[in-house]
């Protein structure tokens, strides 16, 4: 069960997006209603962002079903989310937390069906739940160790500080996928 360099890269890379994301978690609520918002409005800034996120997933999907430039979507896809991540220190009212839900759920959607096309691209068998389980189960256990630092440092210190650290890692990311643009894969 050898793992291909571009398998490597995606995870190592979405891991650490994951991390990235996975900090704010829970704290979103908190930090609405820091900015003025209220129960309805965490409830709206995050049903704007899936919905966006999920109607972009049906776009990009179909767009880019033949583009020979899947690779550099999604990497527009993450450092698009870097940006919208650095954005959140710029939050100062439920208009501009919309603004940057809306932004990610763009980000994500440019980067998470190109990165599921490369994986199982890569995937010798592509039922092989081995590569499955941790295409999967790496989101879940990075992002559950990110949530309770994320609580740390906004506890300890602030959000400003958690918005900082979450861009850096989301920057970092986005420097390790574009790895990718210089391996030759299988035809997309």
């Amino acid at each position: 069960m050898r793992l291909s360099k571009t398998i490597k890269i995606l995870l190592f890379a979405s891991s650490l997006w994951y991390f990235g994301e996975g900090l704010f978690g829970p704290l979103f609520a908190i930090f609405t209603e820091k900015v003025g918002g209220d129960l309805l409005d965490i409830t709206w800034a995050w049903s704007a962002y899936l919905v966006v996120t999920g109607l972009m997933y049906f776009l990009v999907g179909r767009t880019l079903k033949n583009s020979a430039y899947k690779k550099e979507v999604m990497i527009f896809g993450y450092a698009l989310n870097t940006v919208f991540t650095f954005s959140y220190l710029l939050v100062d009212s439920v208009t501009t937390l919309f603004i940057v839900q809306v932004g990610l759920g763009i980000a994500e959607s440019l980067s998470t069906p190109i990165w599921e096309s490369l994986f199982a691209n890569d995937l010798e068998d592509s039922s092989d739940t081995f590569h499955w389980g941790l295409a999967t189960g790496h989101t879940h256990f990075v992002t559950g160790i990110a949530v309770a630092i994320g609580g740390l440092i906004t506890y300890y210190i602030s959000f400003h500080v958690l918005f900082i650290v979450m861009g850096v890692i989301q920057a970092t990311a986005t420097i390790i996928q574009s790895r990718l643009l210089f391996i030759k894969n299988k035809d997309l």
